[in-house]
């Protein structure tokens, strides 16, 4: 679908707003990428660009933060990382948030692949030198 570099910091909100009209309407969205690839900077970027005004932060212990748009609108940021098996995400009423409509941004998707929509869009950040990042779509 898609390739964004991004060659600074500086550079990541303007990203976040050309990833937001390339992913069209997707409410689930995948990113993965090795262990400080960015995935939780990428995500703050895209909540500040959808008008979220609290901290955005990686929800590696609860699994899943809600944030709201300006108009109300619920986002929903998940991270995988620390779960075990797949069966946690049953017993924390996944389906509900995933096929939610409100927008769903996962970290570590991989760690529950088949859960994860047919219709999700799949997001790997790839590191490059220095400060650098690859998003590809």
């Amino acid at each position: 679908m898609g390739t964004i570099n991004i060659s600074s910091l500086q550079e990541l909100d303007n990203a976040a707003t050309q990833f937001l009209k390339l992913a069209g309407e997707h409410a689930v969205i995948a990113f993965s990428g090795e262990m400080g690839a960015g995935k939780t900077t990428f995500i703050q970027a895209l909540c500040r660009n959808l008008g979220v005004k609290v901290e955005v932060n990686s929800p590696t212990f609860s699994l899943v933060n809600e944030y709201f748009t300006p108009v109300g609108n619920s986002i929903f940021h998940f991270d995988l990382y620390r779960i075990e098996t797949p069966d946690e995400l049953f017993d924390m009423g996944y389906e509900e948030y995933f096929y939610s409509g409100s927008l769903c941004l996962i970290e570590w998707p991989e760690k529950a692949r088949n859960l994860i929509p047919d219709d999700a869009l799949w997001v790997h950040i790839v590191i490059g030198e220095n400060e650098a990042r690859l998003i590809q779509f």
